[in-house]
């Protein structure tokens, strides 16, 4: 309705106005009356969206590849031992989230978050689309280039997503809780599809699917990039023009030159598959180290900030030692679940990768209650060293969980309930939640001016460091008992988080603005 005065309407007494189907203005705060997508601002349906589709085709891919590793060649597969399985599907995880410093990097000083995230869709994208083609070269092409894409793509989204709230917003967990339902939702469609086709049709026709799932995810963020707050043509600390063209060829070069050496090592029998997840534990447990040196002793971070990634270290490690426990829902429990579980309920009988649904179905309804808990209880919800805590014990009793069926068969004749595998993705399902959502909150707020992106990258790199841990340890999956296995990292965990429990004090005391 006009307004009462005709002062009012003129242009140029009004303060310029953004459209709909236009970004805010560079360098804008966030908009705090963004309330279009369950109360949280519209930006997140279009990040919470491409996530759908990257997890679909990521973790869909995930559920059948340790399978497909340890199948025979004769049934389409690649031959491994389970623990040499397990081995390398986890070796793999380490490596995508490994690229993910990388990412941070190219966002933060040469592309900008969004133009990262899209080459890293682009790239994952074709890298599904390698895997779907039946020989050993085409399935390692496929896998480096997902390595690839998913570390340009994984931190640069979250980062967007906290460039949508204010600092001081209180809707911030509940929009990481709602961005990670989202994510959770591609989590359960991904392993029934692909599982399916997997098992039924063949692996590479449940890849196929990975590679529609992703090519989905790319076109609704192209159409939805107009609801991105703080989206940039440019990187926020873009390099000047002659370091940015020395940067590009270093990068070109380097990875010419890693391709070269790497290729003349193989030909000479060197680099064997087992050296190379050996060497890939050592990169992702040595970069973070690295990685906050270089963030402490840089001069653009400001004594206060550091002051702040202190805590952050334990909230790190916390990160870690939980990871280790849910990258193996994806691993050692579905071969679990593969020789040792029921696939059958109410005479239907389903794959042994649809176990891995149960996670992200949990995580679909769960994160919505987490959500609203949140929001309801405002500025006394617990903090968040407390959540992450709680999602670390909830991941060690997982595992626990999985010692009593288990226990007392000595072989692989006896078929547990499937509720005991559906009972322990319930409780990782919630600790993974608690973690993962509280986490990439306090990495937003915790970061560095500087290195915005970069320390989301960081928080990946705790991803990296648990799959290089995991990469050792499975080996032992099969060599020792199950309950032995299970309850020694299950009671691990539960002790470490016990350990941030007890750290609490000094925490809430150190991470402000975090609360």
């Amino acid at each position: 309705m006009p307004s009462s005065n005709p002062a009012d309407d003129e242009p140029t007494k009004r303060p310029p106005a953004v459209a709909d189907d236009e970004p805010p203005p560079e360098g804008a705060p966030p908009p705090q009356d963004d309330t279009a997508f369950f109360g949280q601002p519209r930006g997140l349906a279009t990040l919470s969206g491409l996530e759908v589709w990257e997890r679909f085709s990521f973790l869909g891919m995930q559920a059948i590849l340790v399978l497909f590793f340890a199948d025979t060649v004769a049934g389409g597969g690649m031959g491994m031992d389970p623990g040499t399985a397990a081995s390398v599907s986890a070796a793999y995880g380490t490596m995508v989230y490994l690229v993910s410093v990388a990412g941070g990097w190219l966002a933060d000083r040469m592309l900008g978050s969004y133009r990262a995230v899209l080459w890293g869709g682009i790239l994952i994208a074709l890298g599904h689309y390698a895997m779907a083609v039946p020989a050993d070269a085409m399935t390692w092409t496929g896998l480096g280039l997902i390595s690839a894409g998913t570390g340009l793509l994984k931190p640069n989204v979250a980062t967007m997503v906290g460039k949508l709230y204010r600092t001081d917003d209180d809707r911030r967990d509940a929009g990481f809780a709602l961005y990670y339902m989202g994510i959770n939702i591609g989590a359960f469609l991904g392993p029934l599809i692909t599982g399916w086709l997997g098992e039924h049709q063949g692996w590479h026709w449940g890849f196929s699917a990975a590679a529609v799932g992703m090519t989905l995810g790319l076109v609704q963020y192209v159409l939805g990039r107009n609801r991105l707050a703080g989206r940039k043509h440019a990187a926020e600390f873009a390099l000047p023009p002659t370091a940015m063209r020395r940067a590009v060829l270093l990068i070109a070069g380097g990875l010419v030159a890693v391709a070269v050496i790497a290729g003349l090592l193989s030909l000479a029998g060197w680099l064997t598959l087992s050296r190379f997840v050996d060497a890939l534990t050592l990169i992702s447990v040595l970069a973070p180290i690295a990685y906050f040196w270089v963030m402490f002793k840089s001069p653009r971070v400001t004594a206060a900030e550091r002051g702040r990634l202190r805590p952050y270290i334990v909230l790190f490690l916390a990160s870690v030692v939980f990871n280790f426990i849910l990258f193996q829902a994806y691993s050692t429990m579905i071969l679990l679940a593969s020789t040792n579980a029921r696939t059958e309920i109410l005479g239907f009988t389903f794959p042994a990768s649809w176990y891995a649904s149960a996670l992200g179905a949990f995580e679909v309804l769960l994160a919505p209650v987490v959500a609203a808990v949140w929001a309801r209880m405002g500025t006394r919800q617990p903090h968040a060293s407390n959540k992450i805590a709680f999602g670390v014990i909830l991941g060690g009793l997982s595992f626990l969980l999985m010692v009593l069926p288990t226990s007392g068969h000595a072989d692989d004749t006896y078929r547990m309930a499937a509720w005991w595998i559906v009972g322990s993705y319930l409780l990782l399902g919630l600790g993974d939640i608690l973690l993962e959502t509280s986490g990439m909150s306090a990495t937003t707020k915790l970061a560095p001016a500087a290195f915005s992106s970069q320390t989301m990258a960081l928080w990946f790199l705790s991803l990296a460091a648990a799959n290089g841990i995991q990469s050792q340890v499975v080996r032992l999956y099969g060599e020792v008992s199950n309950p032995a296995y299970f309850g020694v990292n299950g009671g691990i965990a539960v002790v470490a988080g016990i350990a941030v429990i007890a750290a609490a004090p000094w925490l809430r005391r150190t991470m402000h603005p975090v609360h």
